[in-house]
């Protein structure tokens, strides 16, 4: 539990109407109820109740992202920095990460509120650059072809021993939450977030011997593009590209000392969640 909350901020995409309008009326109730109430710098002028978080002379106790679960990945790397807590409002198409329906928003803000929730620790990954840059990842770590028209060839190392040589469009490392993205469109399994380990999944790999692989949370693994002249990838964090790689890069991948405060409101089940989200995938 956390103390009185008297400041929360809110995450939404800017592009998005639907998301806006929740916003708006999320901001208005809440400044209603006496709460501080910040946004994004760039939802300053769409969100006239909220002070930007560049200007704010508090920081939030609380984040409430609005959207799917890509914008619940950009709002973890705001609460991970400032170690507070998140719940997310599902307004995407799946959500595994927004657990809480667009009507039932305003409820959830009085939950909140009123401290009637619990929380819930999710694991991270560090990938760390050969140039000493740092990034957190909720849901995977993605070594890809990026704008290259070839397969890239990366060797993945766990614990200093050779797990493989992905000749692929690229290598996909997955947290348990991360099971459900990516790393699922890619053929890995789905694996229950209380389970300490971290997936290994190739994209589209050229040989069927090269297969998902469950490895240790505490494992060290380190990817490398293939040293060739011609070859370039990308490094991507949660479905961001966040570096551009050549041939002989490396990148080291290990659990974080962060871990993400993910709020929860109801006892649902993970695999219950799981069975209803897939069939809505299906959809």
């Amino acid at each position: 539990m956390i103390e009185a909350i008297t400041a929360v901020g809110l995450i939404a995409p800017p592009m998005r109407s639907d998301a806006l309008l929740c916003a708006s009326e999320a901001a208005d109730y809440l400044t209603g109820r006496g709460i501080i109430v910040l946004c994004e710098d760039e939802l300053e002028e769409l969100l006239p109740a909220c002070i930007p978080f560049s200007r704010a002379d508090v920081k939030p106790q609380a984040l409430v992202c609005l959207g799917g679960d890509g914008t619940i990945l950009r709002g973890a790397q705001y609460a991970v920095q400032w170690n507070v807590p998140l719940v997310g409002i599902n307004l995407g198409q799946v959500g595994f990460l927004a657990e809480i329906d667009k009507e039932d928003m305003l409820p959830a803000m009085d939950a909140l509120l009123e401290g009637s929730f619990t929380e819930e620790a999710r694991s991270l990954l560090e990938a760390t650059t050969e140039d000493g840059r740092r990034f957190l990842a909720l849901n995977d770590v993605v070594v890809t072809r990026g704008g290259y028209a070839r397969l890239v060839t990366v060797r993945a190392l766990v614990n200093g021993t050779l797990a493989g040589d992905y000749r692929a469009d690229g290598l996909v490392i997955a947290t348990p939450t991360g099971s459900t993205g990516y790393s699922l469109a890619a053929g890995g399994p789905i694996v229950s977030p209380d389970v300490d380990c971290m997936i290994i999944t190739p994209i589209c790999a050229h040989s069927l011997q090269h297969r998902p692989e469950v490895v240790p949370g505490s494992a060290e693994i380190s990817l490398r593009l293939h040293k060739h002249d011609v070859m370039e990838g990308a490094l991507q964090i949660d479905g961001r590209t966040c570096a551009q790689l050549h041939a002989g890069d490396g990148v080291q991948v290990r659990r974080a000392q962060e871990r993400l405060r993910l709020i929860r409101m109801k006892n649902t089940g993970f695999f219950e969640i799981a069975t209803r989200k897939l069939s809505d995938w299906a959809k």
